[in-house]
């Protein structure tokens, strides 16, 4: 298994997208001091999974993100992918080449990809814990490890020797089985206080099952006897539904007969309408023929009033024209002939006019008469 490639976007110095090709013949990283070295070896700790904020020399994980500079501005994300040749199959999977991506966000979220396939931390431990790679390996040694290897601090040399010998792996085993059987012992501590538990509420449960049983047996009961009470329901609803119907008949019976009457009723005051409408025209020209005699009248007094007054001119002048009155007796008979005429006129058409009125009060009668009937009809 060899290293083959480093790509860096967003991690502490690296702002731009940066990809490292470790090819053969690639022994290390050199440079002036502050040129990012450190930072590189910080970046493939922290993909495979570091989470000590202090082996990355940073005092929370936020800061390992682009901080930007005067130019650029600051970076959300940061992301950096590890890749292996697998071609000797070291690895336990079926690839030949194996990516590690690790992303993490400003807000603190992080994700970790195989091979672009979202995965947990774990499942990237498992895979890599046979092969002597990780975080506190020291297949990535720096300048101060050096020196620690140099004064065994920590016991760092026979950490070296038992990664080499490939002791280590089965140490980590050994920590996760034991934190097992820990897990285990508070599981059976915990079954045993269940167990307590159970023995206790065993008592309330067993007065409980017999209650059900009581409450099963009344519920059978309760619906035979709701069967027997629906059907007696049932039975009277049918009874009473048939006396409906028949009542109903009945009534629709006469509902016919009624309607059949209101129909005649109906032809009667359509007849009588009719009738009230011919009377309503015959009194209309009745009025109309009056209102022409009215008027006729009208124009006959206005005569009268004005041959008046001319009569009363006459006799106003007949002092002084008294010498005259024998030559003008012949016509003041003439018009006084006239006069009697016009009187006689006036006479025939008061009478007229009486004849008209009484009419007049008959077909008013007449018509009263009528509308009293056709509300009786109607009614």
């Amino acid at each position: 298994m060899q290293l083959k490639s480093l790509e860096i976007h967003g991690f502490k110095s690296f702002g731009e997208r940066t990809k490292l090709f470790f090819d053969n013949g690639i022994t290390g990283i050199v440079g002036p001091n502050g040129c990012g070295k450190s930072n590189v070896v910080d970046a493939i700790r922290w993909v495979l999974g570091e989470q000590k904020t202090k082996n990355l020399r940073s005092e929370k994980m936020e800061n390992v993100i682009f901080n930007g500079t005067d130019k650029r501005k600051k970076s959300n994300v940061c992301e950096v992918s590890l890749t292996f040749e697998n071609t000797r199959n070291i690895l336990p999977t079926e690839y030949t080449t194996v990516t590690i991506t690790r992303k993490l966000y400003r807000d603190g979220e992080s994700e970790y990809y195989l091979n672009g396939v979202t995965c947990r931390l774990k499942d990237i431990n498992n895979l890599l814990i046979d092969t002597g790679i990780g975080p506190d390996s020291y297949a990535i040694i720096e300048l101060k490890m050096v020196e620690d290897l140099l004064n065994d601090k920590d016991n760092s040399r026979r950490n070296l020797f038992e990664e080499a010998a490939g002791v280590s792996k089965y140490k980590i085993r050994k920590q996760q089985t034991l934190k097992k059987l820990e897990d285990t012992d508070q599981n059976l501590s915990r079954v045993d206080d269940l167990l307590f538990e159970i023995d206790g509420n065993m008592k309330s449960l067993e007065k409980q099952a017999k209650k059900a049983e009581k409450y099963f047996e009344l519920k059978a009961k309760y619906k035979t006897e709701s069967a027997r009470m629906a059907i007696l329901k049932t039975r009277s609803f049918k009874e009473k539904f048939s006396h409906l119907e028949t009542e109903d008949q009945a009534l629709a019976e006469k509902i016919m007969e009624a309607q059949v009457a209101v129909n005649s009723r109906e032809a009667v005051i359509e007849a009588l309408n009719l009738q009230l409408l011919d009377n309503e025209r015959t009194l209309l020209d009745a009025q109309k023929d009056l209102n022409q005699h009215v008027d006729h009248i009208k124009k006959v007094e206005t005569e009268k009033s004005i041959r008046n007054e001319r009569l009363r001119y006459l006799q106003q002048r007949e002092n002084s024209i008294h010498l005259q009155i024998e030559t003008e007796k012949k016509q003041q008979e003439t018009y006084e002939h006239e006069l009697r005429e016009l009187e006689q006129d006036i006479e025939n058409l008061t009478h007229e006019v009486g004849q008209k009125t009484e009419l007049d009060g008959k077909l008013e009668e007449e018509n009263t008469q009528y509308r009293e009937q056709l509300q009786l009809k109607r009614q």
